[in-house]
């Protein structure tokens, strides 16, 4: 056969044959002949009733005794010559007891098939609230999914920035402790100390250690060591505006505030409440953004924190 004749039958062929019916689903004909899909197991009731059945069977005698009765009573040359008239009355008459049968047994065939009908209704109606529950349940856990991707992305950022307001920190401490003025500055010994353990493991202890200050301190040198200068005021600010910003990202995936909890727990939690309560209870004499003191001393400071 010449290839052009092989590509003609190929392009004849359809694309693709029509499924099979699944394992679940059969093919069967209604009562009009035509094809339809059904659950497996499903019978019509059209198919080998004993309503069916018995009304053959009782069709068949009838009509063979009325062939008979006709037969031996009237004769079926006289019978064929009848008048329109007479033929129509009698077998109105002789076929009205089959009408009646089938009638009956039509009814009991359609509320057979009523109910069956109901059951398969019932049948999908159930499927559809399983499906109902199947899509909830995989909505559920593409929530938890989405939810636990956040809190993996927010966890890797709050450590970025926790590594980030450690450095503000340290570099508010510097402002204050390593100032030339201050009579207790830190050695640089210390200070490299601290850096280290920043850079290494440890991004809060700058916090602490300006938690530890502020306590031993006097209120108004506390207020120093936050808006005792342009400097520290901004290193100030910056650290409230990164430590709020950490807040905010958090609420997107903290449904019971336990991630806010231990934020607030932390040192730089428990520093940026103690900046906060500072720049809400601002001592007498004294003005955020006035700097027309001396930031580093403690004289006239007597009032414990």
């Amino acid at each position: 056969m010449p290839p052009e004749a092989d590509d003609t039958e190929a392009k004849q062929q359809p694309a693709s044959a029509p499924k099979p019916p699944s394992h679940d689903q059969e093919v069967v004909f209604d009562s009009a002949g035509l094809p339809k899909m059904v659950p497996a197991g499903y019978r019509s009731p059209y198919d080998q009733d004993w309503r069916v059945l018995g009304g053959l069977a009782v069709t068949v005698v009838y009509l063979i005794l009325m062939a008979l009765y006709i037969d031996s009573e009237v004769g079926w040359p006289a019978f064929v010559t009848l008048q329109v008239e007479r033929m129509g009355s009698f077998l109105e008459g002789a076929f009205a007891p089959l009408a009646f049968l089938w009638l009956v047994i039509g009814y009991f065939l359609q509320k057979k098939e009523l109910r069956q009908n109901t059951e398969a209704m019932k049948m999908q109606f159930v499927e559809i609230q399983r499906s109902a529950e199947q899509a909830t349940v995989q909505a559920e856990a593409t929530q938890r999914a989405e939810l636990h991707q956040r809190r993996e992305s927010y966890l890797k950022l709050a450590e970025l920035v926790r590594t980030q307001l450690g450095y503000v920190v340290g570099l508010l401490f510097i402002s204050s402790q390593m100032a030339d003025r201050n009579e207790d500055k830190v050695p640089a010994e210390r200070l490299g100390n601290l850096w280290m353990v920043v850079g290494r493991d440890d991004p809060e202890a700058f916090s602490r250690e300006m938690l530890r200050l502020s306590t031993i301190s006097t209120v108004q040198y506390c207020y120093k060591l936050f808006f005792g200068t342009e400097i520290r005021t901004r290193h100030t600010s910056n650290f409230e505006h990164s430590f709020e910003r950490l807040l905010r990202a958090a609420e997107s995936c903290d449904e019971d505030d336990m991630i806010r909890d231990a934020l607030m727990g932390s040192a730089h939690g428990n520093l940026y409440r103690r900046i906060q309560n500072v720049r809400e209870n601002v001592p007498e004499g004294y003005e955020i953004g006035v700097y027309d003191f001396d930031p580093d001393s403690r004289e006239g400071d007597i009032q414990p924190f």
